[in-house]
């Protein structure tokens, strides 16, 4: 049987994505193996949000001709659709998919060689103009399950919308049906996960909406047997209020939500082309801990964007530091090609991105550290994952704490009230199995 191992950058979506494309391996009778172990074919699926996730392309193709220098190497995803020719100039790389070709792989294997030059099959973005579903599973407690893809959106920092597409969407119909088939399968949480998730609902090329994602989180809140539903990232203009009242009502979406910011001024979210302003920013995170008391919500965060001065900077500090949000993912600000950002003026030097990156994540450490230590003696549902890792098994809470207890068989995959009893050597919650839950507390029991 012949091997293949896959290795995934980037967000959740991609995520889904290789493990479809994994199925698809697995039903024509391969064989999966961890990367980087020995495998006859190298499955690449990569990111180009930043310029680490280009760089980091050319490390794993390293890593795996050390393994096998005659496996063959394919490489997808956002960075084999935005520079088809650089990838292909890489040692060891055969074959480059762009977003039409990710999910045909297969087609290629029976004629592709090992060769001095990869063979590149790339598209236009425009042509990426249909919706492909995709899900993980077996891979993580947790499914990843993709309902929107590509970004209609024009954000000046942003190469998405020219790697993905359009913004398109699968239907509530074909969203629910496959919620009911991973419940099936023993799912017990599933996230629901796009480029840009609050734009579900366009079908069609006339970029329209035939629904709407409050319209598609209702019908999944009606799937018996499906015990937790996260969202991913939402674009805050997008986070309708009606979305924030079902999960304060539902047993199934839990209470968490991550809100990208980018920047605490309205000045530099102009530059950015972003489509709220910081006031709406603070009334979503107002309103969701006036009904979610409890909720973990997290922020993206981008600091030296080309016109970020000191000032500016400090009111993203001063913004974030008085905002009751729980966590923040920090990015530096790279210059990518093909973005109207990388021709602006007042460019941040490295060496100040890097500080004001450290300031935020220093920030982030004390805001989740407080909200945990908020928490600690409550008792939440946990939904343990399966890994052992050195005797100790992990799991979230459903507001997102992660935590860790003695590794038990008898709780992978299961629910279980648990007391946050106190913060471990590694920096986890340790918990207490508990069954006195509070009713605000009662998620998907």
């Amino acid at each position: 049987m012949s091997k293949v191992a896959f290795h995934t950058l980037g967000c959740k979506l991609n995520f889904s994505e290789t493990s479809t494309i994994a199925r698809q391996f697995r039903a024509a009778g391969w064989e999966r193996v961890d990367f980087p172990h020995f495998a006859d074919v190298y499955v690449v699926n990569t990111c180009s949000v930043t310029d680490n996730a280009d760089k980091e392309c050319k490390t794993i193709v390293n890593r795996a001709m050390a393994v096998n220098p005659e496996g063959k190497v394919i490489i997808v995803g956002c960075y084999a659709q935005l520079k088809p020719d650089e990838i292909a100039a890489i040692p060891g790389v055969d074959l480059v998919l762009g977003a039409t070709e990710k999910f045909n792989a297969l087609n290629y294997l029976s004629s592709l060689k090992k060769q001095d030059q990869a063979q590149v099959m790339a598209c236009e973005v425009n042509e990426a103009n249909t919706f492909i579903s995709a899900w993980s599973a077996g891979d993580r407690t947790r499914t990843f399950l993709k309902v929107q893809d590509g970004c209609d959106y024009s954000c000046t920092f942003c190469t998405i919308p020219l790697a993905r597409g359009r913004s398109r969407s699968n239907t509530i119909e074909n969203v629910v049906e496959q919620a009911r088939s991973l419940v099936r399968q023993g799912v017990k949480e599933i996230v629901l996960t796009g480029v840009n998730l609050g734009d579900f609902g366009i079908i069609s090329e006339n970029g329209k909406h035939a629904f709407h994602l409050l319209d598609l989180a209702r019908g999944l809140d009606k799937v018996e047997g499906l015990q937790r539903i996260r969202m991913s990232s939402i674009e805050p203009n997008l986070l309708e209020k009606e979305i924030i009242e079902l999960t304060a009502h539902s047993t199934k979406f839990q209470p968490h939500f991550h809100m990208p910011l980018q920047s605490g001024s309205n000045e530099i979210l102009a530059l950015m082309r972003r489509r709220y302003k910081r006031e709406l920013y603070a009334e979503r995170v107002h309103l969701i801990r006036e009904r979610l008391p409890h909720a973990a919500i997290g922020v993206d965060v981008i600091v030296g964007f080309p016109g970020e001065s000191d000032r500016h900077f400090r009111e993203t500090f001063d913004f974030l530091h008085d905002l009751p949000v729980s966590y923040l993912h920090v990015f530096t600000y790279s210059e990518r090609d093909r973005t109207p950002a990388v021709s602006m003026p007042e460019v941040v030097p490295q060496a100040v991105r890097k500080e004001r990156n450290r300031i935020l994540r220093n920030l982030s450490a004390k805001k989740l550290h407080d909200f945990t230590m908020y928490h600690l003696g409550d008792v939440f549902p946990v939904l343990f994952e399966e890994e052992n890792n050195k005797g100790m098994m992990h799991g979230y809470t459903s507001n997102y704490i992660r935590v860790e207890q003695a590794y038990d068989p008898e709780s992978v995959n299961k629910i279980i009230p648990c007391k946050l009893s106190d913060v471990g050597p590694s920096g986890l919650v340790t918990v207490i199995p508990s069954p006195e839950v509070k009713p605000e507390f009662t998620m998907a029991i």
